[in-house]
């Protein structure tokens, strides 16, 4: 349960181009049925019909050349990606204002919804057993050269309902880097934004080390460490890298967790741990530690609905 990878995509890595077809002379869509949205458009299940398998349909607006080349960047990252935490790409279908991304199909919900779930009792190990495998996710993109750069529990889904195994989802602001290539970028979601992209500064892989850290504070507290009453509060705690272990969420965390956040909210990029350094931390890699944890008492993390 604590130590099994995801189960890889039910098809091999595919290359994708953007076929210029309409998506329903292949696949049935299940326009009920809503996986997820965001500002792109909506997740639906789908069915490819020579086939039977089960897979999802990214509908995502892209009406001028502009939002087309965006998408068509999202496709050319998820090319270079195979990785089984790691949502993989089936096909894609271009028509006049919209591009269709087909998916792997994933059916745990967001690892958002756990951390909000009142009957979900989430244990150190499970935020253990969950940023490890993100991590791993990491260390292969960054490997590959690719930065995620909008990385946070919406964008990580559950396999399923019962076990802790994960895939990273939406590559849709991801970038091929290439350290020469200096690059800067101004998007992401506040809450979980680096203080070199607040600052509109150079961003590098571990630009998505800080959203880890982030991520990591939410799982085991409940809390989000930066956030404020708007925006403009949250960017600016961002940037002062206010935040603290005080809450009494964190009676009981262990030291080695608040040593690895620690080490990932550092604002200067070229101190924070990289995903290699990462996975060798003491808190996801020392089993002695890990025994100790599983034998602790489940403890429940509430989460603060901040309107």
């Amino acid at each position: 349960h604590y130590t099994t990878p995801p189960p890889a995509a039910p098809f091999n890595h595919r290359i994708v181009s953007a076929k210029p077809n309409q998506i329903r002379n292949f696949y049935t869509i299940n326009w009920q049925e809503v996986l997820g949205g965001g500002r792109f458009g909506q997740v639906h299940k789908c069915v490819e019909n020579s086939s039977g398998l089960t897979l999802a349909a990214k509908i995502i607006k892209a009406r001028n050349q502009k939002e087309k080349d965006m998408v068509k960047n999202e496709i050319q990252v998820m090319n270079n990606l195979d990785h089984a935490n790691l949502i993989q790409l089936y096909a894609a279908y271009e028509s006049r204002n919209d591009i269709i991304l087909v998916l792997e199909y994933v059916g745990g919900g967001e690892l958002f919804d756990r951390i909000i779930d009142e009957n979900y009792k989430l244990m150190e190990l499970d935020a253990v057993v969950f940023i490890k495998q993100i991590c791993e996710g990491l260390q292969y993109m960054h490997k590959m050269s690719v930065l995620h750069l909008d990385l946070k529990p919406e964008n990580i889904l559950c396999v399923n309902r019962i076990t802790n195994r994960i895939k990273i989802i939406d590559f849709g602001l991801a970038r091929i880097y290439k350290p020469r290539e200096k690059l800067k970028v101004n998007f992401g979601t506040p809450e979980f934004l680096a203080p070199e992209i607040v600052n509109y500064d150079f961003v590098s892989f571990n630009t998505d080390m800080w959203s880890l850290g982030v991520i990591t504070y939410m799982l085991l507290s409940g809390l989000c460490p930066f956030l404020g009453d708007d925006d403009n509060e949250t960017l600016n705690n961002i940037l002062a890298c206010q935040w603290n272990f005080e809450e009494q969420e964190f009676i009981d965390t262990s030291e080695e967790a608040k040593d690895f956040i620690r080490r990932l909210l550092v604002v200067n990029r070229s101190w924070r741990m990289g995903a290699c350094e990462a996975m060798r931390h003491p808190w996801l890699s020392d089993p002695v530690l890990h025994h100790r944890l599983h034998t602790k008492v489940k403890y429940h993390c509430h989460f603060y609905i901040t309107e």
